[in-house]
């Protein structure tokens, strides 16, 4: 028997980043391969254009080329989850429609940020975009970014839209993210990698992770495991990656996680600025972190490609 609720993006999601070339540019061949490679190795979807894609720099034009790479790579095997927030209602209308016409299979909508809008305001930015399309919304509240939370008398009464189905939550507050599930049937999706078993225990469904990226086949284990009842497995799988969960966010996520797969030899590329590229020092350590939590990613990347031959 299921311990966890319905699912609408499935269990295992990672926020994709966006390769680059050398010169900067996209590398959509790289993120073909590594999209396939991430659902390979046991994602059921794909969360491409989010802050972890580095949507802040990547044009209207360029979001559209790499989500329909992206949805063409990995067809049917995986839902793909288009990041579309921005903190101007009306863009990011244009960006949920352009990427409803790309193939996405469901809308990330971050809230708006630096503006810092009035709950009323939140609300209604989020109720236009879901309207403005026919796909599934995940809400992302994530206020260390954004600078405001979405309140939980707030995603109580989005709950009501036919759309808005799920929250990707990054918080950081279990007794607030309780709350909204006692009083709604909105599916909750960790965002933050080191809360993916709490958030589980009070009623979450499934991860938006990051360190899915080296981590994919643990994280989807511990999720299986906690599904099954067997709560002992779960958190022997959560305390093992826990250097893991540290060691990717040392530095800032997207940039640690570019060189963890400049580690693996999986398609990466450097970032832009205002980001800037781990130093070796900070891989060496990555290295260690990873290895600590018995992440071993050439044997994981050998096993994916065996798998795909």
């Amino acid at each position: 028997m299921s311990v966890l609720s319905r699912a609408p993006f499935g269990r295992m999601i990672t926020a994709m980043i966006t390769p680059f070339t050398a010169d900067g540019e996209l590398d959509l061949k790289g993120a073909a391969a590594l999209a396939e490679y991430l659902v390979d190795v046991g994602n059921d979807g794909l969360v491409v254009n989010g802050t972890t894609g580095e949507s802040p720099t990547t044009s209207d034009a360029e979001k559209e080329e790499l989500l329909r790479t992206v949805v063409e790579a990995v067809g049917t095997r995986a839902k793909v989850i288009a990041g579309v927030g921005t903190n101007d209602t009306r863009h990011t209308v244009e960006l949920a429609v352009a990427a409803q016409k790309a193939g996405a299979y469901g809308l990330l909508v971050v809230s708006p940020y630096y503006s810092k809008p009035p709950q009323a305001g939140l609300a209604a930015h989020f109720r236009t975009v879901a309207d403005a399309t026919g796909l599934p919304v995940m809400i992302y509240d994530i206020p260390g970014r954004t600078g405001v939370p979405v309140a939980t008398d707030t995603l109580v009464h989005l709950a009501d839209h036919p759309r808005i189905v799920a929250v990707k939550d990054a918080k950081g507050d279990l007794g607030a993210s309780s709350w909204v599930l006692a009083r709604t049937e909105l599916a909750y999706y960790s965002g933050t990698d080191i809360l993916n078993l709490p958030l589980l225990a009070v009623g979450a469904v499934g991860v938006v992770s990051v360190v899915g990226h080296v981590a994919t086949v643990r994280i989807r284990s511990m999720i299986d495991a906690f599904d099954a009842g067997d709560a002992v497995r779960a958190r022997s799988l959560h305390l093992s990656l826990l250097p893991a969960y540290e060691g990717m966010f040392r530095n800032q996520g997207v940039i640690m996680t570019k060189a963890a797969l400049h580690i693996a030899g999986l398609p990466a590329g450097g970032v832009r600025p205002p980001l800037v590229d781990a130093t070796e020092q900070e891989r060496e350590r990555l290295r260690a972190d990873l290895a600590a939590a018995g992440i071993d990613l050439s044997a994981d990347v050998a096993t994916a490609t065996a798998g795909s031959a």
